[in-house]
C-alpha cells in the first residue's frame, strides 16, 4: 500500500511538472492574448465611431494650414513685406535707427528671414507699432525684444531693440533641393 501510494504521488508530481504545468501556462498566455485582443477591438471600435469626427477635424486643420500658408509670402513678395514693416513704423511717425535684414535660414518647408531692428520712440508709439506689425496680413514675429531708456538727449524715449522674423514658403524647387540635401546628409551619416 505504501509503495502504491508513493508511486501515485510520484506519478502526480511528474504529471504536474511535465503535463499540467505547461498546459496551465499556455492557458494563461491564451487569456492574456485574449485580453489584448479585446482591448485592441475596443480601441478599433472607438476609432471607427469617431472616424467621421476625425475627418471633419482634418478638414478644419487643412483649411487652417491653407490660411496660414497664404500668410507666408513667396520669395518675390519679400521686398514688399519689408516695405510693409517700414510703412508700419512710418505710419506712426517712427523711423528705424537700425533695419538690417540678416541671412535667410532655410527650414524644412519654409525660410526664415531675421531682421535686426532698433528704434527710439515713446511708450504708446512703440505699442502701436507692435500692434500694426501684428495686423499685417503676413506672419511676422518680434523676438528678443529689449527696451531701455535712450541715453541720447537729442532722441529721448524708449529704445526698442530686437529681431523681427518673417517667414516665406519655399518654392517647389527649393523644397526639392532641401530634401536632396537631407538625403545626402543621411547617406553620409550611414557611411560613418
Amino acid at each position: 500500500m505504501l509503495a502504491a501510494g508513493a508511486l501515485l504521488l510520484v506519478v502526480l508530481v511528474a504529471g504536474w511538472f511535465f503535463y499540467w504545468d505547461p498546459q496551465i501556462e499556455e492557458i494563461d498566455r491564451g487569456q492574456q492574448e485574449e485580453q489584448k485582443l479585446k482591448d485592441t477591438y475596443k480601441s478599433k471600435v472607438q476609432q471607427s465611431i469617431s472616424l467621421e469626427a476625425l475627418k471633419e477635424q482634418k478638414k478644419l486643420v487643412d483649411q487652417y494650414v491653407l490660411r496660414m500658408e497664404k500668410q507666408l509670402p513667396s520669395s518675390a513678395e519679400m521686398g514688399a513685406l519689408l516695405d510693409d514693416i517700414n510703412s508700419a513704423a512710418n505710419g506712426r511717425g517712427l523711423s528705424f535707427d537700425l533695419f538690417k535684414p540678416g541671412a535667410v535660414v532655410v527650414k524644412d518647408y519654409y525660410a526664415e528671414l531675421p531682421i535686426d531692428i532698433q528704434m527710439v520712440a515713446n511708450y504708446h508709439d512703440l505699442g502701436q507699432f507692435v500692434s500694426d506689425i501684428a495686423k499685417l496680413p503676413r506672419i511676422i514675429t518680434l523676438n528678443n525684444l529689449t527696451f531701455s531708456v535712450s541715453k541720447d538727449a537729442k532722441k529721448p524715449g524708449i529704445v526698442l531693440d530686437g529681431i523681427a522674423k518673417t517667414y516665406r514658403y519655399l518654392d517647389p524647387e527649393e523644397v526639392a533641393s532641401q530634401q536632396e540635401l537631407k538625403k545626402k546628409e543621411k547617406e553620409k551619416g550611414a557611411k560613418k
